[in-house]
């Protein structure tokens, strides 16, 4: 019964989910088609909401860029990789290689998404080229499925965001929030942190269960997953090759840069907010790499991960913008949606349906700096006239905006790009994985909120 449901979810993934970009496109008309008779628009009020917005997140796309750059150069390190080649040795049978992939994806994802996510496809790769047998799709969608815990992690945007002090977070909150939330109040909460075990332990048994029966798995020739080898380097005949092959000028500026985050954590009490986070992941690879020419190469091969970012970012900006543009009727889309939430809230039931609503916001609108830009306003405000606390207001939304990531193509893309697969290949599977992570997520933040 259980592969039926399985093999029905797979089917009709392929079939119906087109390519991230078209589905960028579809979404777009989507909003747009909506915003009209809900909030009252005209098609050029709209088409104005939406060209006002395309730039509008060109710094948090180059934040989301960097991070997912610096994660892939860190997993590309030398030491990384033999540590990956090394465990790629342990499973002995496909359900094994599943649960490992899955567990070792999600514990990185939840220090940081790209590095996390980075790792879990390289490593399924190793394991696809080590273990015969191993369905190669549902290697990667395990893979991608640790992605759900991202925002309940140490780089979740919006509990990062909500921990650094500024002017800012008392203007995007409506002046609400006039201090910071510490991550002991998010991230590192005890609810949250048994949502995050119970999710990544559910993942493992599901996914593992997943496995097609013995002859039935999609493999993959072990020959295509074999990386090109990029050029030795010549032996430093210059001073300026010197220089380039110098550990020490690694090393230099690697003081420099951990030096600083020392300074700002440790000794100025700073917050680990998002910029905190790339500079870790930028300067612990670049020792890693050992000299200066290693990391760039190795940071321009990940970097091509990062075009679907890029090229796609723009176009959910201006579906930001449809979902946020108030017109002469003075109505705004995400906050009818974000009303609807409210108007059947309760103290109790508010961060389950705080939860819901930025699921379905992130369907458009697959950025935390987005749903931060919608909902904080709104949700905040609501929240506190409840009575509910405010670290959990911020993990519900963060939630919602990692749960139908599952199901949104847009993170997919630089580890389908590795993996050399289509969306259409893993959603199936990721759907499996949606409704048995949503349904432990829901449950932790009705205790929670108790």
């Amino acid at each position: 019964m259980f592969q039926r449901i399985i093999n029905a979810c797979v089917r009709f993934v392929q079939r119906y989910l087109p390519e991230p970009f078209i589905f960028a496109i579809i979404l777009t008309f989507v909003a747009a088609i909506l915003a009209m008779p809900i909030c009252r628009q005209t098609p050029l009020e709209v088409v104005e909401h939406w060209g006002n917005g395309v730039w509008n997140l060109l710094a948090f796309a180059m934040q989301m860029a960097l991070v997912l750059v610096c994660g892939s150069t860190l997993a590309a390190a030398p030491v990384v990789k033999r540590g990956i080649s090394a465990l790629a040795t342990l499973p002995k049978k496909p359900a094994g290689a599943i649960a490992l992939v899955t567990g070792i994806s999600a514990i990185a994802c939840w220090l940081n998404w790209g590095f996390g996510l980075i790792v879990g496809v390289i490593f399924a790769k190793e394991i696809a080229r080590k273990l015969p047998g191993v369905d190669y799709r549902l290697l990667i969608a395990s893979a991608y499925s640790g992605f759900v815990v991202w925002h309940a992690g140490l780089s979740g945007s919006i509990p990062l965001t909500m921990a650094t002090p500024g002017e800012a977070l008392s203007a995007a909150t409506n002046g609400v929030l006039t201090a910071p939330v510490p991550v002991s109040q998010t991230i590192l909460n005890p609810f949250n942190i048994v949502t995050v075990v119970l999710v990544i332990v559910a993942l493992v048994a599901v996914n593992a269960l997943m496995h097609p029966k013995e002859g039935k798995a999609i493999t993959v020739n072990p020959e295509l997953l074999v990386e090109e080898k990029g050029p030795a380097p010549a032996d430093a005949a210059t001073p300026a090759e010197k220089m380039e092959q110098s550990p020490l000028l690694s090393w230099l500026v690697a003081i420099l840069g951990l030096g600083y985050l020392i300074i700002k954590l440790f000794v100025r009490g700073g917050a680990l907010d998002l910029n905190a986070v790339i500079m870790l992941f930028l300067f612990v690879g670049i020792i890693l790499h050992r000299t200066p020419l290693a990391y760039v190469r190795a940071f321009g091969k990940a970097a091509s991960g990062a075009a679907g970012i890029l090229l796609q970012f723009p176009f959910y900006a201006g579906i930001m913008g449809i979902i946020t543009g108030v017109g002469h009727s003075g109505i705004c889309f995400g906050t009818v949606i974000s009303d609807a939430c409210i108007s059947i809230s309760t103290p109790t039931t508010y961060p389950l349906l705080t939860f819901l609503c930025a699921a379905v916001l992130n369907i458009f609108v697959p950025s935390g700096g987005g749903h931060w830009a919608i909902q904080a306003p709104i949700m905040f405000a609501a929240g506190a006239n409840l009575g509910v606390d405010p670290g959990l207001t911020g993990t519900a939304i963060a939630w919602g905006d990692a749960w139908t990531n599952l199901i949104q193509p847009f993170w997919a893309i630089p580890a389908l790009a590795i993996a050399k697969l289509n969306a259409k290949d893993i959603m199936g599977f990721c759907l499996i994985d949606l409704v048995v992570s949503g349904l432990i997520i829901c449950g932790g933040l009705l205790v929670w909120a108790l």
